[in-house]
């Protein structure tokens, strides 16, 4: 039962941290994420982490993941394809290519270096969504195109990362005496993606239609939440994360016809209790001990996370026909972390690719980088006609 009462310090700090951060203009996950910080080893000292704490971070990283999913547009995407897919992919391999050779020449080791990269590969869409609307350009061509490349963006990301957990397995192989066996990896890679289009196409769509037929209050939402846990189970049974799993599983479900209800009762769920938590154990991991011997890299890669998505994915706009306000604009528009990158970090953290100190740092840069993005955002935004929303396609 001690546990409740951390639960709710937990609860009402982030409510109180969210309602001050949007208030600002700062995301709300920024808030959040620094609640776990001030109340965690790293100032404070009142929470810990524990298998209650880690529990619930796992679950709300499973539903993050899934709404994330649920809340993709490929429809967009299908209708932006060239621009969003050149953008999307500029902006992939440029923070991979240069903050990971900036990260090797630190000091850090190859596969470090290649984590870094994909760490800072993925785009936080629904913080630029936000900005956009507030400016009235989320229906441009502008806006669909970054919503488009964010929605290529995130499943590169999950690719990507399902690729890092196979290879870290595999490294844990062979740190155990026995050699690793890159063909079965490779062949559960193939078969969970091939079952992960079964599910799109077939399985998801069939399932939901029949819970809808079933005479039980709620039932179209649990049928949705055991296809988001069974895949995440699935996934990591193939020694992938329960988080890439969950993520397909949206994909899946949104896919139906239940996907604006699901959001509707699968959110609140999250946003309610387990995300927060999630938000809040990020920061729990963190300490300040070894932060003034990183400041050095801190600021470097805070400066590449901006600089590579800004030229990316602005390079890729203009190369498929944007002048330089609108490439400015889609460009910012991809800077912002978030979700994906914090998530990615804790995996790396939890395999022990990064230490301690290290996985201090990168959080700590996802923070600077998302708190900056909306403001680089907004200047661009302001360089855009006032008629803008007219130009909607």
């Amino acid at each position: 039962m001690a546990f409740l009462g951390t639960l709710c310090l937990i609860l009402v700090l982030t409510t109180l941290a969210g309602n001050f951060a949007n208030r600002l203009g700062v995301p709300a996950v920024i808030g959040e994420l620094l609640i776990g910080i001030l109340i965690g080893p790293a100032i404070l000292d009142w929470v810990q982490l524990n298998s209650l704490v880690n529990l619930f971070a796992d679950i709300g990283v499973v539903i993050l993941m899934f709404l994330g999913g649920l809340e993709s547009n490929l429809d967009l995407l299908m209708k932006y394809l060239r621009p969003a897919i050149v953008v999307a992919t500029l902006g992939v391999i440029l923070p991979i290519t240069l903050m990971g050779l900036v990260s090797w020449w630190w000091g850090f080791s190859a596969l470090e270096s290649l984590f870094i990269g994909v760490i800072f590969s993925a785009t936080s869409v629904s913080i630029s969504v936000a900005v956009l609307k507030e400016f009235h350009a989320l229906s441009t061509r502008e806006g669909a195109t970054i919503l488009g490349a964010a929605v290529a963006d995130d499943i590169i990301g999950v690719i990507l990362l399902s690729l890092m957990i196979s290879l870290l397995a595999s490294q844990g192989i062979k740190a155990a005496g026995s050699q690793p066996n890159l063909a079965v990896v490779l062949i559960e890679q193939v078969a969970f993606f091939g079952g992960t289009y079964i599910l799109v196409k077939w399985v998801a769509p069939y399932l939901m239609h029949l819970s809808e037929r079933l005479v039980m209050a709620s039932s179209v939402t649990i049928m949705s939440m055991v296809i988001c846990l069974g895949m995440a189970w699935i996934a990591d049974i193939v020694g992938l994360s329960g988080a890439i799993g969950a993520f397909f599983a949206g994909i899946a479900v949104a896919h139906t016809p239940y996907r604006a209800v699901l959001a509707d009762h699968v959110e609140p769920l999250g946003n309610s209790i387990f995300i927060p938590v999630f938000f809040v154990s990020v920061g729990l991991n963190m300490t300040l001990d070894h932060m003034a011997e990183n400041m050095g890299i801190i600021v470097i890669l805070t400066i590449l996370a901006c600089l590579t998505k800004f030229l990316g994915c602005g390079l890729g706009a203009h190369w498929c026909g944007f002048d330089k306000i609108s490439s400015s604009v889609i460009g910012t528009g991809m800077i912002a972390r978030g979700e994906m990158g914090l998530i990615t970090a804790q995996i790396g953290h939890q395999a022990g690719l990064l230490g301690n100190a290290s996985y201090s740092a990168m959080i700590l840069v996802i923070v600077l980088a998302t708190v900056l993005a909306p403001l680089l955002l907004k200047q661009a935004l302001k360089r855009m006609p006032k008629a803008v929303a007219a130009n909607a396609e």
